[in-house]
């Protein structure tokens, strides 16, 4: 589909050929090997293929390795370089991750997707009873790019917006437009919606755990659209089932696809997409197209949005 949609028109690209290929990820290191082949250049969508050291050491053709984004904690960074392979990124847009936060978030509160699906099967008309966002309560994990958004488009709603991160402290807050929670605790206990916006780095493990959850009110749902790693999964899954929390609206994985039959899917209480966050026309129309921007910057000696 990339390979129809992208056609090479630069003279050095078409004198040299290539081909995107979309296919799944290989889940071995032994496939990944295998379906590499001698190719110098790999582009690597999102997160969903590990790139590690052992990968690079048995692929010493690999020259240039290219993701989708400027920040890709699944490919080993200083091994590529140690390696002589040059790492490089593109561009990503906040907007559509803001958009599908607040997707998730009000198809949760009006139950939108079991009154569309009772509608359509004639099933019982209007059998439930939605939450508002006026006068609730966001808060919020991470207040970078997506998170003031996400802050202001909840204060458009009415509601009253907090967040908390470990080096958030009042005046940042303020600064940001939203109130101060000072302890993660406190940020679950007081909000009726929770949605994670923080960067999973080695400094930002797993930061929702069972504890973290236990003070989530039984009415509260979370939202994740930032990264599988930041939700302790079992955890969230044992709170889902037994109903301590109202509901989940997830974007991200640690498994993806996520194998059938796999609770995430099953249960009632979860808004589950398949990561659709960044899938839209823009982003789709600059990862491929910088990355063939940056492979014939890399054949003329000077390759673009290098990653350090």
């Amino acid at each position: 589909v990339i390979a129809r949609v992208f056609t090479p028109k630069t003279p050095l690209l078409t004198q040299r050929g290539f081909l995107f290929v979309c296919v799944s990820a290989p889940p071995t290191t032994d496939a990944r090997v295998a379906a590499l082949g001698d190719a110098d250049t790999l582009v690597a969508m999102r997160e969903r293929t590990p790139i590690t050291a052992a990968l690079l050491a048995r692929r010493p053709c690999l020259r240039l390795l290219i993701t989708s984004g400027m920040r890709h904690a699944a490919i080993d960074v200083a091994a590529a370089k140690a390696q002589g392979v040059i790492v490089c990124g593109t561009d990503s847009h906040p907007e559509p991750a803001v958009e599908i936060t607040w997707a998730l978030i009000l198809c949760l509160m009006r139950h939108l997707v079991p009154e569309a699906n009772a509608l359509r099967s004639d099933g019982p008309w209007q059998q439930t009873v939605g939450r508002d966002l006026h006068g609730a309560r966001l808060g919020l994990l991470g207040v970078g790019k997506i998170g003031q958004r996400v802050a202001q488009i909840g204060q458009a709603f009415g509601m009253q917006v907090s967040a908390g991160r470990p080096n958030l402290d009042a005046p940042r807050a303020a600064a940001a437009g939203v109130q101060w929670a000072t302890s993660q605790q406190a940020l679950f206990a007081g909000s009726e919606v929770v949605s994670l916006h923080r960067v999973l780095g080695e400094r930002s493990p797993a930061i929702v755990d069972a504890d973290t959850l236990a003070c989530m009110p039984a009415h509260a749902c979370l939202i994740n659209t930032a990264r599988a790693g930041r939700i302790d999964q079992q955890p969230l899954i044992d709170a889902l089932t037994d109903k301590r929390i109202a509901g989940a609206g997830l974007d991200v994985f640690d498994i993806e696809p996520l194998p059938a039959g796999h609770p995430l899917r099953t249960l009632p209480n979860v808004l589950a997409t398949p990561p659709l966050g960044y899938v839209t026309a823009r982003s789709y129309r600059d990862y491929f197209g910088q990355a063939v921007e940056t492979i014939a910057a890399w054949l003329q000696g000077a390759p673009k949005r290098v990653l350090d």
